[in-house]
């Protein structure tokens, strides 16, 4: 039998109100027990709640009977007062009535295993809990609304149909059937492996939106990363002082821009040096800056013509910004302005100690960030996880097609295997441990 659980859904700590949460078989006896008088379903009704003879609070209580609640069991909501006696109390008195304390995203996978929700909407309800962005909203938002299974459903169906037309071909070659049956699946499954190119050569845009642009400060010591980094984020997150190296370590700091969750890494100065805890950051720097989604080569103005070997560095797509901008020479940033932008780069000029052009490159940023990660249809993969299966499922089908013409047997098993790459994405067939790992990074309460 299903054990009944509970948790506090409200955060820990005092405040005016406190959710508690309970789910399972048991719920309407608990109910029952605590108030004396359970409320109709689906109706708010103020009751004391008593446990073996004692008043524990004045609570809003809330009743829902299975299938029609969100994990699709029997289940109810005590709002009471939000101190920390209070809740201690309630939740006491829970345990003495023989319930379990859930465990983290118990709630939201029963609502799974219960046909509530399917896997990918589960994601998009932790995802919408953690957003902290406008973007980040808007995008959970929707793959709990199952934008994304939407569009893995329409492409497994489309393989479906094709799988039908191969398997009468195998199963019926003696049968007054159409010639070329199996040829009627070619068009559909090219047309699919199209649409999987295209998500999957969009595959990182969910997936940034959700965990953050990645935009890396690099250049030499002394260059005025550090104070740029303060100046973006408008406070003293680095150290800022006239010793190269200063900074050892990539110091990341999340801030947002134009909507979207950004993350700004300050980097050790790029040189070469025999300090090996230097060495080390710098070694870090370089491995943070490759992995990074935009790198901003910070220059010494005063230095341009002499700075870190760009010419082996950077690369296109990358932004040049030109420091000291103020006091420079004005001609030989013009002319390393000149050089660089015909290399594909964009190039700024700042003086980041005075904030001269700060807010400029900030705007800059945000456009950039925004022309990114904006897009006209909702992201095919919000997670690596997504990513992983799309790939399989395309590379299923390359081989499927492959194989029209010589062994449709063949065809057939690769088209039902990526439609059962897609399935995992939705959770229609995962194993175990994928469902545990999903499900271990929710709160407890969801």
């Amino acid at each position: 039998m299903t054990d009944t659980i509970f948790a506090l859904a409200t955060a820990a700590g005092r405040a005016a109100v406190a959710v508690v949460r309970v789910s399972g078989p048991a719920t309407l006896s608990v109910v029952e027990t605590l108030t004396g008088k359970p409320p109709k379903p689906r109706l708010a009704a103020l009751r004391k709640l008593r446990h073996q003879g004692v008043e524990l609070d004045e609570a809003l209580v809330l009743r829902f009977e299975g299938p029609a609640s969100y994990t699709g069991e029997d289940s109810a909501e005590f709002h009471v007062h939000g101190g920390r006696a209070v809740v201690e109390a309630l939740l006491s008195a829970l345990v003495d009535l023989g319930l379990r304390l859930a465990e983290p995203g118990e709630f939201t996978r029963r609502a799974f295993e219960n046909g509530k929700l399917d896997l990918a909407q589960a994601e998009g309800v932790a995802d919408l809990i953690d957003a902290e962005t406008e973007a980040q909203r808007k995008q959970a938002l929707g793959q709990v609304g199952g934008a994304l299974s939407q569009r893995y459903e329409r492409w497994r169906d489309l393989l479906v149909q094709s799988l039908a037309m191969l398997e009468a071909a195998v199963d019926f070659p003696d049968e007054d059937l159409p010639e070329e049956v199996a040829e009627r699946a070619r068009p559909g499954l090219r047309t699919l492996s199209a649409e999987l190119e295209a998500a999957l050569a969009d595959v990182s845009r969910g997936r940034r939106v959700r965990d953050g642009f990645r935009i890396a400060l690099v250049g030499a010591p002394n260059a005025g990363k550090s104070t740029l980094l303060n100046g973006l984020v408008e406070r003293d997150a680095a150290i800022v002082t006239d010793t190269p190296g200063t900074t050892r370590d990539v110091i990341e700091v999340p801030l947002v821009l134009g909507g979207y969750k950004v993350l700004v890494a300050d980097t050790a100065g790029i040189r070469e040096t025999a300090d090996a805890i230097e060495a080390e950051g710098v070694r870090r720097a370089r491995a943070w800056a490759e992995d990074a989604d935009l790198r901003l080569w910070v220059v010494d103005g005063f230095h341009v013509k002499h700075t870190v070997k760009l010419e082996e560095a950077i690369r296109p797509g990358d932004w040049l910004v030109m420091n000291k901008a103020d006091i420079a020479d004005a001609s030989a940033l013009d002319a390393a302005a000149e050089k660089w932008t015909g290399e594909g780069l964009k190039v700024l000029r700042l003086s980041a100690r005075s904030g001269e052009a700060v807010d400029e490159v900030r705007t800059a940023l945000a456009d950039h960030v925004a022309d990114a990660l904006s897009g006209a249809e909702f992201p095919a993969a919000t997670r690596l996880r997504h990513a992983e299966r799309l790939r399989e499922a395309r590379d299923y089908l390359a081989r499927a097609l492959s194989e029209f013409g010589l062994e449709v047997e063949l065809a057939a098993e690769d088209v039902r295997l990526a439609a059962r790459a897609l399935e995992k994405i939705t959770g229609r067939v995962d194993p175990e441990d994928v469902l545990g790992r999903v499900f271990s990074t929710f709160c407890i309460g969801k």
